[in-house]
């Protein structure tokens, strides 16, 4: 994996470095042998540390985290920890979905668990994440261009999760319509379907 240590108006010495590395490779292996690369960037904010970590996990998988301390390391620590869980989630979800789909590949594996966008979206979020999601999001100052993926409902809804995102547009891959899971304000995630209007 390829990983950028940068520093805004902080250094970024060698031990840092090291100790990014190896604790950004630790949490690759442990739940995806694929990542292709990560940056780092520190900087300060009020005497206290900040770390921002982007991490390209895969295709079309992007992972974020932020951490703030006293100290560059513990910074770093605060943000990793941020991204293991949100890999951790990601991965969770994955597995169940391909469980919940193996009857479609498998007939005789029997019914899938019933276990939907509901479950998904019960599921709390962070309220240090929500309010970073929430100051993060107050201004748009540039987006990238996104492509529209094809994908199921449950899988669009782990996306908004893993991207940190208030909304992600998709195209439904059962009815072909083009449609819209977004985060509500009570938490929740919202689905909005105009092919059933």
């Amino acid at each position: 994996m390829h990983i950028t240590v940068a520093g805004k108006s902080v250094d970024t010495g060698d031990a840092l470095r090291f100790h990014v590395e190896q604790g950004l490779n630790t949490i690759a292996s442990k739940y995806f042998d694929h990542a292709m690369e990560a940056r780092v960037v520190f900087s300060r904010n009020r005497g206290h540390f900040l770390c921002d970590i982007n991490m390209h996990a895969g295709r079309n998988l992007t992972m974020q985290a932020e951490g703030e301390a006293p100290d560059a390391h513990r910074a770093f620590e605060a943000a990793a920890e941020h991204l293991g869980k949100r890999l951790r989630r990601y991965r969770r979800r994955v597995n169940e979905h391909a469980r919940g789909q193996a009857h479609l590949r498998d007939p005789a594996a029997g019914p899938p668990r019933q276990a939907s966008l509901r479950e998904a979206a019960e599921t709390p979020m962070d309220d240090d994440a929500e309010a970073k999601a929430d100051a993060a999001h107050a201004m748009v100052v540039a987006e990238r261009p996104e492509s529209v993926m094809q994908l199921t409902v449950g899988q669009a809804a782990i996306r908004l999760e893993t991207a940190a995102a208030p909304v992600l547009l998709f195209r439904n891959s059962a009815s072909g319509v083009i449609n819209v899971v977004y985060r509500r304000q009570d938490g929740h995630v919202g689905w909005l379907d105009p092919g059933q209007a």
